[in-house]
């Protein structure tokens, strides 16, 4: 089955995360996606989402714009924003061989973007910051 895009434009505040899952969950079961992957597809958002909500708009009040695009074998979730420029992809993955009263505070919201997505890129197109993530329905040597 192929969805093919569904947009919905959200108000950047952590009380608006469950609006954000509702949506983004609807289009994972339009597309078919597996419980398994459909579990890090929400947890992904989360993590982007309350990153937009606390970081990307310090002066006032924004917007997220999430994206969803149905392929024939996987569904990619865009998020954009007008905040201020960073790539969160530039952080380094936490050392998770630390104990965990030793390890800094932070980071691992990324690392599990990155280790639950199949693919995940960043651009800053149009003043806009677009973190693009992509979710196989099959996908070989899956954890």
């Amino acid at each position: 089955m192929v969805m093919g895009t569904d947009t919905k434009c959200i108000a950047a505040r952590v009380e608006n995360l469950n609006g954000a899952n509702e949506f983004v969950e609807e289009c994972a079961d339009l597309f078919g996606l597996p419980a398994k992957k459909k579990f890090g597809l929400l947890l992904a958002l989360e993590e982007a989402f309350v990153n937009i909500c606390s970081y990307a708009y310090l002066d006032g009040d924004g917007d997220v714009e999430i994206s969803c695009v149905a392929g024939e074998d996987s569904l990619v979730l865009e998020m954009a924003d007008r905040g201020k420029p960073f790539d969160v992809l530039s952080l380094p993955d936490p050392d998770t061989t630390l104990d965990i009263m030793d390890r800094q505070v932070g980071g691992l919201g990324i690392y599990f973007i990155r280790t639950l997505s199949d693919g995940v890129s960043y651009r800053r197109e149009n003043d806009r910051n677009i973190l693009r993530m992509e979710f196989r329905r099959s996908r070989e040597n899956s954890p």
